[in-house]
């Protein structure tokens, strides 16, 4: 199984996002069944943030968790207006009421705003003190962005992940950010690894090669995402079947013919490019 570590933690490289978690798209009992399955299988990232339905994604996960927070490794996200001072205490501890939980697994910064960065990594730093975090990191930061805080801003080396959208039509990483992260050993967390609206999953490509080794379609594109080490994917985890299909891309290894057959339908990035954002 590949897995990503983040310190001592060892991961599966495929965890469970919840973007559209806990706001009525499915059932709540379905939902809570899904994360509780993927717990069951050993997915344990679940990735979440203050955003998603105001609260209510994490308010869904901190039920499906409960009696089994040893069993997850869980992520949130702050909002860049509420990244500093006071109102990046209560974020954190509002986000933990709603979990249930006591300390987060990891603390992000959604993306950049006007709070400066120094100010939300001195944040964090209390928070860890305060044993409400364990870990912090960053998402929707671009290369130049993430080399600035790592190289130049106090504490910035400890930044644990960028989180960035990252799929077979958006692999602009792919020119310079993800290998200067696996430089690092910062692994990078991936949102939206089956697309947009999770469009790829309808492919003929991808269903080629899905039919090849008897997988589901979204089992092939999370199985590209994670193909090179140091990326976790974290695709939406809402169905007990999806999250089923998406914990084989684990052990999914795409040949030379398969990764070929991609790259001449989604084309690799031969220069730099602006950081694409959901």
């Amino acid at each position: 199984m590949r897995t990503v570590s983040f310190d001592k933690d060892a991961l599966p490289a495929i965890g469970m996002g919840s973007w559209n978690l806990g706001q009525g798209r499915r059932s709540a009992k379905n939902e809570i069944t899904a994360i509780q399955a993927g717990l069951d299988i050993g997915l344990k990232l679940i990735d979440s943030a203050e955003m998603y339905g105001d609260g209510a994604s994490e308010s869904l996960i901190g039920r499906a968790i409960l009696g089994r927070r040893d069993s997850a490794f869980i992520v949130s996200k702050v909002y860049p207006f509420n990244a500093g001072g006071k109102k990046l205490i209560k974020a954190c501890e509002d986000s933990l009421q709603r979990l249930q939980i006591e300390a987060l697994d990891l603390y992000l910064l959604h993306w950049a705003g006007d709070i400066p960065i120094e100010e939300t990594i001195a944040g964090f730093e209390s928070l860890q003190h305060a044993g409400k975090i364990q870990r912090w990191g960053v998402s929707n930061l671009d290369i130049n962005e993430i080399q600035e805080i790592y190289n130049n801003v106090a504490g910035g080396h400890f930044c644990a992940t960028n989180q960035v959208l990252y799929n077979l039509d958006s692999r602009g990483i792919d020119y310079s950010m993800l290998s200067w992260c696996r430089r690092q050993v910062m692994p990078v967390m991936a949102y939206s690894p089956l697309g947009s609206g999770n469009q790829l999953i309808d492919h003929p490509v991808l269903q080629e090669i899905a039919q090849k080794h008897g997988v589901a379609t979204a089992t092939v594109a999370l199985a590209w995402v994670i193909r090179g080490g140091g990326v976790i994917a974290i695709p939406e985890s809402g169905c007990q079947q999806h999250v089923l299909q998406n914990a084989q891309a684990c052990q999914l290894i795409l040949d030379d013919e398969d990764l070929t057959f991609i790259d001449s339908i989604f084309e690799p990035p031969t220069s730099k490019q602006y950081l694409d954002i959901l």
